[in-house]
């Protein structure tokens, strides 16, 4: 049985660097402003930096050059390609044909990954590309799990397919979306997406004979969010998805935090090893009691067991998890007091749970006490949004382990 690479987003190196502590084998990331996540791009100099800390580790990095360009854009693509074609990432992530023809000519070195973006939905697509010289197919969502299975049996044995398996799912057909720049200006398909499928709309229904009378349809107060999707979650499905051979599954996210990326990752990277030690024993409730905790929308399956499937939408707009929330991030860890950087508010008595590499469920304690990391005297309280969002505390608990990353539970008040 075939392991797949488990791949993770990253907005950041910072982020990288997380990604491959939980246990991911490849991130994917943009390049300042050549990817459709523009607000999660970095410089050049930390794109070549996490390009070579990941191949320190043995680890892989693919960067995302997915949007479609303008005229204008091909002279900052060509020079881009040059200087990928020397650092040597381990994919160009694109979809637009000419970006693409860009990549072959002038980053020979580097395969191409075929970004979703093309609406890669049938083999032929997929044989399309190949024979213009890409390496990987990066399959739409749209795809069920028979349409996927009559790809893996049929490609060429040497193509590469990747799947997404967690994340958020766009409105449009893979992600082929004009709303944000008819609405607002900014448009999807060039990295600026303002995300207002997410937005809370009002609807109204007016009677044909009866123009100019509007009756309002409403889920509560605030409208309904009914163009925003529901996040994809295909823990359960895992066991089929390794067994039809997949080379890489695919969790989306460059713009969530450390706290989401650390614990979907240390989720995915548990259940991958656990299905491939004993496939008879794989139990998904297990990994889906904490992926409850750090979801923000509902889930869903999408299309991937039945093309029938309604439970897609996500009509409430949730953004949130009203238990969980992230507590902060240890910088420096000491056996008497760790050294965090604040997150959210934190409390003397406050259940808090440590995300630890390599462990599926987390380690719970209690703050015990904290103290203020220039001053060190003991505090009660600390929260960022009195100081900067970097401010850094001491904590001490009772577990008394390493700790790597952590996460704070509300405590719920009757």
């Amino acid at each position: 049985m075939k392991k797949p690479e488990l791949l993770a987003p990253a907005g950041s190196f910072e982020k990288a660097k997380i990604a491959f502590l939980y246990g991911a084998d490849a991130v994917y990331l943009g390049t300042a402003s050549l990817s459709l996540r523009s607000r999660a791009a970095i410089d050049d100099e930390d794109l070549f930096k996490t390009i070579e800390y990941a191949h320190t580790l043995g680890k892989k990095v693919y960067v995302a050059m997915n949007i479609y360009a303008w005229d204008t854009d091909y002279a900052e693509i060509h020079s881009m390609c040059k200087k990928l074609n020397e650092i040597k990432p381990d994919g160009i992530i694109a979809s637009d044909p000419g970006v693409i023809s860009s990549v072959l000519k002038y980053a020979p070195d580097i395969p191409v990954n075929i970004s979703t973006q093309s609406n890669l939905v049938s083999l032929e697509a997929c044989k399309f590309w190949y024979e213009q010289g890409a390496k990987r197919m990066i399959l739409a969502r749209e795809l069920d799990k028979n349409q996927l299975k009559y790809i893996m049996e049929n490609k060429p044995k040497d193509m590469e397919i990747e799947i997404f398996i967690h994340g958020a799912i766009c409105f449009a057909y893979s992600g082929r979306c004009f709303l944000s720049d008819f609405l607002c200006g900014r448009s999807a398909n060039y990295g600026s997406c303002a995300q207002s499928c997410r937005w809370s709309y009002n609807v109204y229904l007016e009677e044909k004979n009866n123009p100019g009378n509007l009756m309002p349809v409403e889920i509560d107060e605030h409208g309904t969010s009914i163009l925003s999707s529901k996040d994809l979650c295909l823990i359960n499905e895992l066991p089929e998805i390794i067994d039809l051979g997949v080379d890489s599954l695919k969790i989306e996210g460059r713009l969530k935090t450390e706290y989401y990326i650390a614990s979907i990752v240390s989720v995915y990277r548990a259940a991958i090893d656990d299905y491939l030690a004993n496939p008879t024993e794989y139990n998904p409730e297990k990994y889906m009691k904490e992926i409850e905790k750090i979801k923000t929308r509902g889930l869903t399956t999408f299309y991937f067991n039945s093309r029938e499937n309604k439970d897609i939408q996500e009509y409430e707009g949730k953004q949130y998890n009203a238990n969980y929330e992230f507590g902060g991030k240890v910088v420096k860890y000491e056996e008497e007091k760790s050294t965090i950087e604040i997150r959210n508010k934190l409390s003397i008595g406050d259940e808090l749970e440590i995300l630890i590499p390599n462990k599926l469920e987390p380690v719970k304690f209690t703050i015990d006490n904290l103290w203020d990391v220039e001053t060190d005297e003991k505090i009660d309280t600390v929260n960022p949004r009195k100081a900067r969002p970097t401010s850094k505390n001491k904590i001490t608990n009772k577990s008394r382990r390493k700790l790597d990353f952590k996460k704070k539970k509300k405590l719920k008040t009757s």
